[in-house]
């Protein structure tokens, strides 16, 4: 059977949760409804804050974490914390 004559199940009007839309569309090629798809216009919005991801050892985010929940804050806030204070010469002024 090619392309052309390639049956193609009806996209659902509404799907009852992401659970069902998530469920067809890993079951279907999105390329097969092309023409069902509508073009919308996105406003950029502008990133109030970016995350990194590094490395590091398991002793060593065992402390942060401890910190952490000590000061009562997430590690990566205690994260960021040290290293403005331990570049805030260098960097930040």
């Amino acid at each position: 059977m090619n392309d052309k004559q390639k049956q193609i199940d009806p996209i659902s009007n509404e799907f009852t949760n992401y659970e069902e839309a998530a469920e067809f569309w890993d079951n279907h090629d999105t390329t097969d409804y092309l023409e069902d798809l509508e073009d919308v216009t996105l406003e950029a919005v502008e990133l109030k804050q970016r995350h990194f991801e590094i490395e590091i050892e398991v002793d060593l985010m065992k402390v942060l974490s401890q910190q952490a929940q000590h000061q009562g804050v997430g590690v990566s806030q205690l994260v960021s914390k040290i290293i403005r204070e331990r570049f805030a010469d260098e960097v930040f002024t």
